[in-house]
C-alpha cells in the first residue's frame, strides 16, 4: 500500500507536513505529485489528477486537501474504475450556489464508487466548517469526521487521517 496525496492550491510546501506524518503514521511510501497554479482551470487541474490515479493501484490509498479535494471527488465521479478503493477528502470547499459559488469546481455527481471519508476541523479558518455539512448531504455514503481543532492543515490529527486511511471497510 502507498498513499497518494494530493495537495490544494498554492498549499504544495504547507500541505507537505501532513502528507509526510499521514505517510509516516501509515508507513508507507508517499506519492506527493506537484500542481502547478499557471492554469487553475478545472480542465487542466483534472488531467493532473486523471495522470496520478492512473498510477494508482487497488491497494493503494488517496488523501486530497482543500482545492485537490475538490478535483479529486469530481475525477472520480467521472471514473468507471474503482481504484483506488478508499479516498480521504480533507477540508473539501462546496464551490456550489451554498457554498462559495464557483460553477467551474461544483460537484454535481454521481456519487463515486470509492469508499469515501470527509474530514473537516470545526476552527478551519480558509474553508468554513459548514461545507462539510454541504458534502456530506451530496455524498450520502461518506463516513464524516470533524474535529474540535487542528485548523485547515489539520494541525496534530495525522494519526486520526491515517486510521482512516487504514480501515479495510
Amino acid at each position: 500500500m502507498a498513499l497518494l496525496f494530493l495537495h490544494g492550491a498554492g498549499g504544495y510546501a504547507e500541505d507537505r507536513v501532513l502528507a509526510d506524518a499521514i505517510a509516516a503514521e501509515l508507513g508507507q511510501a508517499l506519492t506527493y505529485p506537484r500542481f502547478p497554479e499557471d492554469d487553475m482551470s478545472f480542465d487542466h487541474q483534472a488531467s493532473l489528477v486523471r495522470t496520478a490515479l492512473d498510477a494508482v493501484s487497488a491497494d493503494d490509498v488517496v488523501a486530497a486537501h482543500s482545492f485537490g479535494a475538490s478535483i479529486l471527488l469530481r475525477v472520480l465521479a467521472e471514473r468507471e474504475r474503482e481504484t483506488p478503493r478508499r479516498v480521504v477528502l480533507l477540508a473539501m470547499p462546496d464551490w456550489s450556489p451554498q457554498g462559495w459559488d464557483v460553477a467551474d469546481y461544483a460537484f454535481t455527481g454521481p456519487v463515486p464508487r470509492q469508499d469515501v471519508s470527509l474530514h473537516h476541523c470545526r476552527d478551519d479558518e480558509v474553508v468554513e466548517f459548514a461545507h462539510l455539512a454541504l458534502h456530506a448531504a451530496r455524498l450520502p455514503r461518506a463516513a464524516v469526521h470533524a474535529y474540535d481543532s487542528g485548523g485547515h492543515q489539520f494541525d496534530g490529527l495525522a494519526h486520526a487521517i491515517a486510521r482512516d486511511l487504514s480501515r479495510t471497510s
